[in-house]
């Protein structure tokens, strides 16, 4: 399956909530699916149905293909833990995730293009995998000569998004370090994974 490309907000309607965190999304004043039985309670669909829109909004949010989001599952679950948390964790820790949680990037996409043209230096050595896993005490930093793309420069002025605890950044500065893992209780869609492990697990 490919990677969703269209309007963000008609996704959110189509989910049946905002998936980007926006206070402006039409979802806000219309939190049910577009259609004739839209505003059906959620309770009605099948469980397949609720657990392929569950795993369709983490996927759609990280903008992952469906193959990703398959071969991230699969690493959750080998991990020892409770797969939901270690799915989420992973999600988190990928480049393209940490570049956006910096504030360097509006969206995820636009902080996975950044990445793939090498804007960024992770420890010091040019990363271009926007899948590539940041650990705790790695550094993040913009490259020098990518200081003055509007995008990032703005970002770095202002960040785009409230930086989350386990991530650390001066103000207007170019760099940002990795503090630790993600904490479970700030671990975004945790209410979903069931639905994601339901619907790998069929």
């Amino acid at each position: 399956m490919a990677r969703y490309l269209g309007p963000k907000h008609k996704l959110c309607r189509r989910l049946g909530s905002c998936i980007w965190g926006s206070p402006k999304c039409p979802s806000k004043k219309r939190p049910f699916r577009p259609g004739q039985h839209g505003r059906d309670p959620k309770g009605k669909l099948s469980v397949y149905a609720r657990q392929l829109l569950a795993k369709q909004k983490i996927r759609m949010h990280y903008g992952l293909m469906e193959r990703q989001m398959w071969k991230t599952f699969q690493e959750a679950k080998r991990i020892t833990g409770d797969t939901g948390v270690n799915l989420m964790r992973l999600l988190e820790c990928r480049l393209d995730t940490v570049v956006y949680r910096l504030g360097f990037a509006p969206t995820i996409s636009s902080a996975r293009q950044l990445v793939t043209h090498c804007h960024f230096l992770v420890d010091g050595k040019k990363v271009n995998i926007p899948s590539f896993t940041v650990k705790p005490g790695m550094k993040i930093t913009v490259r020098e000569k990518s200081r003055n793309i509007p995008m990032i420069a703005e970002g770095a002025e202002n960040p785009y998004q409230e930086i989350p605890p386990h991530l650390s950044r001066e103000a207007k500065s170019f760099e940002g370090h990795v503090v630790s893992v993600p904490a479970e209780e700030n671990l975004p869609f945790l209410e979903d994974t069931p639905g994601v492990i339901g619907f790998y697990s069929r």
